[in-house]
This record gives C-alpha cells, structure tokens and sequence, in this order.
C-alpha cells in the first residue's frame, strides 16, 4: 500500500515539475539565455548551458520539489554549467579569469532572487530591456543579413529552426546552417553582448525591426501546430515593439511597426470561427474588432507617416489604418491600399509584397484582373511555396466560378503544409 501511495506522490511531484517547466515559453526561455550570453560572450555556449539546466530540473525537481523561485533555480545552474564547459577549455583561461571578476563586481543571482528582475536591469542600458539588448547584438553588421535574422529568431525569440524556415521561406536545412554559421560567426569576431554604442543603434535598427514583425507573423499566422494564432507570439512581439518605442519614441518606423501590430491584433477577436479555423477578412465580424487597439494604431500609423524616418513599417501601418477605417471589406479604398503596396515595394521589393499588391489591384479592379496579376506571380519560386498565395488565387477564381480552378489551387496550397485549424479551413473550402 505504501509502495502504491509513494508511486502516486513521485508521479505528482514529476507532473508538477513538468508542468512548472512548462511555464518557461519562448519570452521566459529568452529572459534567461540574455544574461548568459551576456556574461559568457558566446550564445552556443548559453543555450546549451540553459538546455543543461531544464534537463537537471526534469531529472531534480521530482525528487527536491520544484524550488520556491524555479527561474533562479535554472539561472544559476545554467550559470555553474557554462563555468564548468570554460574551465574545461584551456585556451579560454583569459575568459576565465576575466568572468571571475566581473563575478565580484556584479554577481549573478543566487537561489533565493529572481533573475527576471535581474536581467533586466543589468546591462540592458538605455534599451530597458535585455532581450532588446541581444536582438541588438544578433543584428550586429558583421554577421550577414540573412544570418542576423535567423539567428535573432532562433534564441531570442525563441522559434524552432522549422518556424524560422517558415518566416523566411528558406528549407529548413538551409535555416540550419544559416543558425550555425552566424553562431560560429559570433564566436570568432568576439562580437559582445552588450548594449551597441548610440551612433550604431540606427544601423542595426531595421534589423531588429523586422525579426519583431517575423515574430508577430508567426503568432498571427502559426506554420505549425493545432491551432491557427499564437496569442504567446503576438503578446510578446506587441510588448517587445512597445519597449522599443519607450526607447526610441521619436524613430518614425519603431512607431509604424507598433501601428502596425496594434491594428492587426485589433482584428483578433474576429479572425477565428467557433472550431477555430481562421475566418478571412473579407468574412469578419468588424463589430468585435477592437476599438481600443484600433484608435491607439491609427494614432500611431499617422505619426508615423509624419516622420522623417518613414519607410517600410509606416506604409504597413497605413496599409493597416485603411483597413482598419473601412466599414466592410466593399468598402475598403482599395485603390489607395494597392497604391500604398507600390511604395512599400520601392522599399522592400520582393515577391511577398508584389502578391499584397497583386490581391489589392484584383479586389479595385476586379476578379479577373485579380487572376490574371496573380498568374503573373505564379513562376516565382517563393510564392509556389507561399500557402496564402495559393489561398489567394483558390479564392479568386472560385469568385470567378472556376470550381476546378479553386479545387487545385485549394490543393496546392493544403500540399504545402501549415498549422492545423488552416488545413481545416481549406479543406472546407475544397468540400
């Protein structure tokens, strides 16, 4: 009887420990791998350290119960690991010796504090947050720019090297080594983990833009995965735009990028039906929209268009805004949109915005000039990998009453792959 008892307490304490593990999503995992790679200089060396540490707890925890504050608890083991894989390198006894004393000087924490807390007040600077700090460092010019977005996706947001894929539309193997050449990069030019100096901020600026914007797509629109949004992602990408706009109030295109996510997470309580496949924006309810988010998004899609400064994330912002300001989808100027997509593409051409523009023209001028713009697309390699592009012309031509037309452009894109709840909407659509 005993026995059986003592089984059934050991199962709870490891549940209870998964469970506490659990907890650390993507921005908490992030918070912790910071500071570390901060202090040690060598962001491989962090993950593996703090990947370490979540192993010992699974393994620890069931026996000593999940510790009073578990993130200390996994810093400071984190920590022990790292020291010990640099003890275990003699070449890098400098480091070494260079980490014990920046140990006197500024301890990291001990058991008994939070590292959250921690994190962000040591070395963050005038950033305020030490996330920001290492997207920062991953957007450091010498790193390529395809390696600095990757690699700021993968650790600091927090993304499987399959999301990241996705969100660049790149396979996944080349993703991979992308993520192993920045890393080694990194390492070998002895790039720091520091807050860079304030004349540097504005050429890393776009970079850091941009993985923010990845990071909300992906919460927006999951690659994989049950369900169709990621509330996790998008929170986190809204917060982190945020803190950059704290920080850095009167660049124009931190306030588009936060227009931009504020108008598009003002449509969340519209975009999923009652079994939660995705619902189109031409089908939502705009009275669930809401009102709050949209005042505060249009508010900053017009300051942003005032800016000096303004480019890629302020057009966004206004493409929002037009949305956003339209009572339904036959409403919607979609003149002025496909005009703005124009503009966005003397900023950043590329095959995803030329699709933006493709579907605003078809919805001012009609379905079959939809069509034929959309046809026009059709041999680029990216788009035949790009699920919506098919959704695009499935709808299209089903409006056109193309039935088999759809049927294979509905088939195309479900061969693709995504989330669940998206392969159920097309699936629908095919029935």
């Amino acid at each position: 009887m005993s026995r059986s008892a003592g089984s059934t307490s050991s199962a709870a304490e490891a549940e209870e420990a998964r469970h506490a593990l659990a907890a650390f999503g993507p921005e908490a995992r992030a918070r912790l791998l910071a500071p570390l790679a901060r202090r040690f200089g060598d962001l491989g060396l962090a993950e593996d350290s703090l990947q370490d540490a979540f192993a010992q707890a699974l393994r620890t925890w069931p026996e000593t119960g999940v510790p009073e504050t578990p993130a200390a608890w996994l810093m400071t083991t984190a920590r022990r690991r790292a020291l010990d894989a640099v003890r275990r390198e003699r070449v890098l006894a400098q480091k070494l010796a260079r980490l014990r004393i920046e140990e006197e000087r500024a301890p990291f924490p001990s058991a008994g504090t939070d590292p959250a807390e921690t994190a962000l007040t040591g070395g963050a600077g005038p950033l305020g947050d030490d996330r920001l700090v290492l997207f920062f460092t991953c957007a450091h010019p010498g790193l390529r720019p395809e390696d600095r977005i990757a690699l700021t996706l993968r650790f600091v947001a927090g993304l499987t090297t399959e999301e990241v894929a996705h969100a660049l539309l790149v396979p996944t193997a080349t993703m991979q080594q992308r993520i192993v050449r920045a890393k080694k990069r990194i390492r070998t030019l002895g790039i720091p983990f520091t807050t860079p100096p304030p004349e540097d901020v504005p050429a890393r600026l776009h970079g850091v833009l941009r993985v923010v914007c990845l990071l909300y797509a992906e919460g927006f629109a999951r690659s994989t995965g049950e369900t169709h949004v990621r509330d996790d992602l998008t929170a986190d990408a809204i917060r982190l735009a945020r803190a950059l706009h704290r920080s850095l109030p009167g660049a124009g295109e931190v306030t588009g990028l936060l227009g931009l996510l504020l108008l598009t997470e003002a449509r969340r309580p519209a975009r999923l039906a009652a079994d939660g496949t995705p619902v189109p924006l031409a089908r939502q309810d705009r009275d669930l929209w809401d009102p709050a988010l949209m005042a505060e998004g249009i508010a900053c899609a017009e300051a942003a268009a005032t800016s000096a400064q303004a480019g890629t994330y302020a057009i966004q912002a206004a493409i929002a805004a037009v949305h956003a300001e339209a009572s339904s989808s036959d409403a919607t100027d979609w003149r002025q949109i496909a005009v703005l997509y124009r503009m966005l593409e003397a900023h950043e051409p590329g095959p995803v915005v030329r699709l933006g523009r493709a579907v605003a023209l078809g919805r001012a001028l009609g379905a079959d000039e939809g069509l034929r713009r959309l046809d026009a697309l059709a041999s680029d390699p990216v788009l035949e990998r790009f699920r919506p592009f098919h959704i695009a012309r499935g709808i299209t031509l089903e409006e056109l009453g193309d039935a088999e037309g759809a049927a294979r452009a509905y088939r195309r894109a479900l061969a693709l792959g995504g989330n669940d709840a998206e392969d159920e909407f097309l699936t629908s659509a095919l029935a």
